[in-house]
């Protein structure tokens, strides 16, 4: 009997294994097409009804606003970009149907994050994310350093989880309920201790979602994952912090705890830019400079400035996600250089500081900031420092011209400042109906303090004085360097 039921076993086994095939082949193909369904629905419903997007609610539970329909359109669109790179990319790779899975999976988790008005179901969708994107870490299973990172990662996500619940559900409980949109409008009516640990937890849980110091180290981690993957955690998963920053920006307010912001990612946006330079992987360049990035944002709630934190938000996730999809175009054999000194004639020198002012001047002309002597001056000095450095690499560049010299800095800064100063305006529109979401600090002494110190570390940075001072250097090396596990561990075994 056994003889004979084997055939039949046989073909059960084959079109059972053909159907799931089929399965596969049919997941692949239908989510990046639902993605891009979902981005256009999100798309022409904001336009539609911009700029007063209408407030819905499902009792205590959901809530969707201005902001829920942008973060909806901006992740919609990073997951769509990348699960149709992914699925010529991931062609023939063992696990790509769960890639798939979990990126829609991880899509839907942001979703609902954004449009959680009760603080159990926010709680849930914030481990959820993490969880999916631990997964897509240590997608391949089978390579033990791909086992390490998602264990190393995980409990990043889950201490930051551990955090915001903590920060959370202390408001819930001294507030009497678990709406998050009847607990904001009573923050000052709570006791100022409490408010200001619920303010720190969920601070910290900011800063290990986006990778600041000192919890960088997952991110860093974080390389065994596909190119596709790497891409979706540097566009969206790693600006988290300033969404669930910019939902709570009312508890920063009432807490004061923008000091914190300020300094902690000041600091990070100047390590990581300090760290980027000692590296040599090109994956390990964009996970340093996500970090730095992700400092500025959050050196942006410090400032007041929740709405330009979302902007950077968006803007960052294009320009990482195209790095990260294009990375693959970098990798090439070359020998060791001595790094160039930096040098700039008289000349040079005049121009560069011309265009960064007139940058300045352009930006604070277009979106209001830095009008007033408050936190904005920061802002417009970033911006300032950002378009002389883009005009010094232009004029040391040998294959242009001089008349290219001087007409590419003020195409490029108009070009961009003005991209900026619209979206920038669009979103402060969008979030309207957001309390706090915009308000210029009184300049401290504090800042002022820590402006100098800023730019005294920009300018050590640029001018590559750190290579001169071996201990910083090898400081700066060994606080870059990835989980030991999750890199050449299993393969040093044999």
């Amino acid at each position: 009997m056994i003889l004979e039921n084997k055939p039949q076993e046989e073909t059960t086994f084959k079109t059972n294994k053909k159907n799931n095939t089929s399965l596969s082949i049919a997941l692949i193909n239908i989510i990046p097409l639902f993605l891009w369904l979902l981005f256009i629905g999100n798309i022409m419903y904001a336009l539609y009804f911009y700029p007063t997007i209408p407030e819905w609610s499902k009792g205590t539970i959901l809530k969707i606003n201005g902001f829920t329909i942008l973060i909806w359109t901006t992740v919609t669109f990073f997951s769509a970009i990348v699960s149709s790179y992914a699925k010529t990319y991931l062609q023939g790779f063992k696990h790509h149907t769960k890639f798939m899975l979990l990126c829609i999976g991880f899509t839907l988790s942001v979703m609902l994050l954004v449009m959680s008005n009760h603080v159990l179901l926010l709680l849930f969708s914030w481990l959820m994310m993490g969880s999916f994107m631990s997964y897509l870490i240590g997608i391949d299973s089978e390579w033990g350093e791909a086992r390490e990172a998602l264990k190393f990662t995980f409990r990043y996500f889950l201490t930051g989880s551990l955090f915001l619940s903590s920060g959370l559900l202390l408001l819930a409980y001294e507030s009497g309920t678990f709406t998050i949109s009847k607990i904001i409008p009573i923050l000052e009516n709570l006791p100022k201790h409490i408010v200001f640990i619920a303010a720190l937890c969920i601070i910290v849980a900011a800063f290990i979602q986006s990778a600041i110091y000192p919890f960088h180290r997952w991110l860093l981690s974080s390389m065994t994952s596909p190119t596709p993957a790497s891409a979706l955690m540097h566009a969206g998963f790693v600006n988290g912090s300033g969404i669930v920053l910019a939902l709570f920006s009312t508890l920063i307010f009432t807490s004061n705890t923008f000091n914190i912001l300020l300094i902690v990612g000041g600091l990070t946006a100047i390590i990581a830019q300090f760290t980027k330079l000692l590296q040599v992987n090109v994956k390990q360049k964009l996970a340093c400079s996500t970090i730095a990035q992700m400092g500025f944002m959050i050196m942006q709630c410090g400032l007041g400035f929740f709405n330009a934190a979302i902007v950077h938000l968006i803007l960052h996730g294009f320009y990482k996600a195209y790095l990260f999809l294009s990375s693959g175009e970098e990798i090439a054999h070359s020998q060791p250089r001595t790094p160039l000194e930096i040098k700039i004639r008289p000349l040079q020198a005049v121009i560069v500081i011309l265009f960064g002012v007139l940058g300045a001047t352009l930006f604070v002309l277009l979106t209001g900031k830095g009008t007033q002597i408050d936190s904005s001056i920061f802002l417009t000095l970033i911006v300032a420092i950002t378009v002389g450095q883009v005009t010094y690499n232009i004029v040391k560049e040998r294959s242009l011209s001089i008349s290219q010299k001087i007409i590419l800095p003020p195409l490029l800064f108009f070009l961009g400042i003005g991209t900026y100063a619209m979206l920038y305006n669009v979103v402060t529109l969008m979030l309207a109906d957001m309390p706090m979401i915009s308000v210029p600090l009184p300049l401290s002494s504090l800042q002022i303090v820590f402006g100098i110190i800023f730019l005294a570390g920009f300018f050590i940075m640029k001018l590559g004085f750190y290579r001169k001072i071996p201990w910083l250097y090898v400081k700066l090396l060994n606080l870059s360097q990835p989980y030991k596990k999750s890199i050449l561990f299993y393969k040093s075994n044999f």
